[in-house]
């Protein structure tokens, strides 16, 4: 009588150990690209919050006073919190102004700066 064909338990739990180690591989991939999205997204939005606020003070023509206000701003559904900074510059002429985005619970996410001139 012929040896009978087929597999051992100690190939087929080789077998399954590797086919389990592919699908937690493919998890963590998958889990990595969503997170990747979604920060690329929330960077997106935050980088729109702080270009509306620096070219709305530009298209203002008003010299900006030096200090701190804070803004909130609103892009696809989420909300963002925002700090405009402006500084003084070496030349009384130009003002220094930079637009801090952060997320609700206050994570940082983007500082986007321009230099505002004296009209």
């Amino acid at each position: 009588m012929p040896p009978a064909g087929g597999f051992t338990l100690i190939e087929v739990l080789v077998a399954l150990s590797i086919v389990g180690i592919a699908l937690a591989a493919g998890v963590k991939a998958g889990g990595a690209l969503t997170r990747n999205a979604e920060r690329l997204s929330d960077m997106m939005a935050a980088q729109w919050c702080a270009e509306n606020q620096l070219s709305a003070l530009v298209l203002s023509r008003q010299f900006p006073a030096v200090g701190d206000a804070t803004f909130d701003c609103e892009q696809g559904g989420r909300y963002y919190a925002g700090q405009l900074v402006v500084r003084p510059t070496p030349n009384p002429n130009f003002r220094r102004v930079d637009a801090r985005i952060a997320t609700e619970a206050g994570e940082p996410l983007l500082v986007l700066s321009t230099v505002v001139p004296r009209r």
